[in-house]
């Protein structure tokens, strides 16, 4: 007889908590006592945002980087250096948080929804095409949870059709297709720092690129306007104060550092816990791999949860359960966004179909990347409480 369910009043799989996140130690406090005592609070006047833009724009094989306030500031501010405004079309995927579109409202311009490769949840490039209009001036590829979309594909019809392509990395710091990291693979990338991001000062982010002009677009715009070497009050354009404070810096510096040798600790927990459900798991199906990805940042974990295997219990039952059993942070990921509200009150009409998508938002779990920086003991206990549920449900 299978054991009573946490949930019903029975004893969690695990009563300890995953590792604790954020990860830091004396490095942080350190620097950040450096910049207290230093009196150089601000980038203009301190040195720890422009090292850190070095570093992680080297870290991602770019040659520029250009820190501002968050994830949502950078794909905007990548967005204006790529002079995208009113009446222009940007093609992106309705998998992804709401920071992606809403990024293309502050230009003016309008995202067109393409839908996504259940394989991989990113955005389908097959479909790319057929969506293209006059209008259209740049491709969103998001890379979700950490994994590379298909830039292949994505940058053939970017070239084909004179667009550009802006990255969304902000899951993927240290992901690579086919070897080279993502971000400026494209004409640009942004990444976010948020606080339950891999590399985390509890906000922040940074657009890269390896393009100079689109570089010094995006520090004027980020710096009010300012030219580079030019006077206090000389404006030569229209642009926000989108500059990162120094002790996020120097957060930033010692994240950076510690984060390589995260990287594979992440890794082989997704590849053991992987292996488990494939093996003695009917029910939550891990997406496939592709050889092209070469590596990931496993911010997220995602799995396909089919209900006949759970006795047909829903998605959102199962949730609660493995919560109950200690099995946390678990969630049911994003809605997409041509059905949340907030697009809908934006973008008149009837919303696009994208079965993919709307299947994805349906059935998709996610967990996120604090369990997999624990021990294959942790990945077991994960595996022990979906069997735990499915054998009570059966």
């Amino acid at each position: 007889m299978p054991d009573t369910l946490a949930i019903d009043g029975g004893t969690p799989v695990r009563c300890t908590p995953f590792p604790a996140w954020p990860v830091f130690d004396e490095t942080e406090e350190n620097l950040l006592l450096e910049v207290l005592h230093s009196g150089k609070w601000g980038t203009l006047s301190g040195r720890k945002v422009i090292e850190f833009e070095q570093m992680f724009a080297e870290f991602q094989h770019a040659r520029f980087g250009i820190c501002v306030p968050n994830g949502t500031a950078a794909l905007e501010l990548a967005l204006r250096a790529l002079q995208i405004g009113p009446g222009d079309e940007v093609i992106t995927t309705p998998y992804t948080f709401i920071a992606t579109s809403s990024s293309v409202f502050q230009t003016g311009a309008r995202p067109v929804y393409v839908d996504i490769d259940l394989a991989s949840y990113n955005l389908d490039a097959t479909k790319i095409e057929a969506a293209i209009t006059p209008r259209t001036r740049a491709i969103v590829p998001v890379h979700l949870g950490g994994r590379p979309a298909d830039l292949d594909a994505i940058l053939a019809v970017a070239q084909k059709h004179g667009l550009a392509v802006l990255e969304d990395a902000c899951q993927a710091w240290g992901s690579a297709w086919r070897g080279r990291r993502v971000g400026a693979i494209g004409e640009l990338g942004a990444f976010s720092f948020q606080a339950g991001k891999n590399i985390t000062a509890g906000e922040g982010g940074i657009v890269i690129t390896n393009n100079p002009v689109l570089a010094e677009r995006c520090w004027s715009i980020h710096n009010v306007g300012r030219v580079r070497n030019g006077a206090w009050y000389q404006h030569e354009v229209l642009g926000m104060n989108m500059r990162l404070p120094e002790w996020e810096g120097a957060i930033l510096q010692a994240q950076l550092k510690r984060f390589p040798s995260h990287m594979p600790i992440r890794a082989e927990n997704v590849r053991y816990l992987h292996s488990l459900l494939q093996a003695e798991m009917p029910g939550l199906v891990p997406l496939t791999a592709d050889e092209r990805v070469t590596a990931n940042s496993n911010h997220l974990f995602l799995l396909r949860y089919q209900s006949q295997y759970f006795g047909g219990h829903s998605r959102e039952e199962f949730l609660r359960a493995m919560v109950a059993e200690g099995i946390d942070p678990i969630s049911s990921g994003y809605v997409p966004l041509h059905l949340s509200p907030a697009i809908r009150k934006t973008i008149s009409g009837t919303p696009p179909v994208l079965p993919a998508a709307e299947q994805a938002g349906r059935e998709t779990i996610w967990i996120n990347q604090t369990p997999f920086l624990g021990s294959h003991a942790d990945m077991d206990d994960i595996l022990a409480a979906t069997l735990k549920i499915q054998q009570a449900w059966a």
